[in-house]
């Protein structure tokens, strides 16, 4: 759901308010626009590519890393989608009860579970990834010729991100 306010008016209320601070509001911009970009993406991609295949954001991260990784540990999933092992533990009930993923136990350690795709869930993301990539190109037109150089600043903000965990 947008905002109700735009992105200006918020900008303004944020300089109106902290004004007398000493604050970095260009740093506060870029935290805050990408935020802001990200969740507008993400449910812009669910409303428009994933809910009509009965997806969620989370559901199509789940398949999107399995259908890579596979076979995967849980964990990883987890990792790699940055949510919790019991947010996960549900979507793969889900996902394996639509057909679409399997799970089952290491054979070099019992306690390990992997998940693996099913011929169903490998056709799903072989027939659903190009209309999404459709979409993510109708996002990332908005950059015009600087596709390339946001891309490369988001991963700088990614890596620096997480060489601080």
């Amino acid at each position: 759901m947008p905002s109700p306010h735009t992105l200006a008016e918020t900008e303004l209320q944020v300089a109106e308010k902290l004004g007398g601070l000493p604050i970095d509001f260009a740093a506060t911009a870029v935290v805050s626009n990408l935020f802001r970009a990200a969740n507008a993406t993400r449910n812009y991609l669910e409303r428009t590519v994933l809910a009509p295949h009965g997806l969620s954001w989370t559901a199509f991260v789940v398949l999107w890393v399995t259908w890579i990784w596979e076979p995967i540990e849980t964990r990883q999933i987890a990792e790699e989608g940055g949510f919790s092992k019991a947010t996960l533990t549900g979507v793969l009930g889900t996902l394996e009860g639509k057909g679409l993923l399997e799970r089952s136990r290491s054979t070099t350690d019992g306690r390990l579970v992997l998940v693996s795709m099913t011929p169903a869930g490998r056709e799903l993301m072989q027939s659903l990834f190009p209309e999404f990539n459709q979409h993510e190109q109708q996002v990332a037109e908005s950059a015009g010729d600087d596709r390339e150089r946001l891309a490369e600043l988001l991963r700088h903000v990614t890596a620096s991100i997480e060489a601080r965990r």
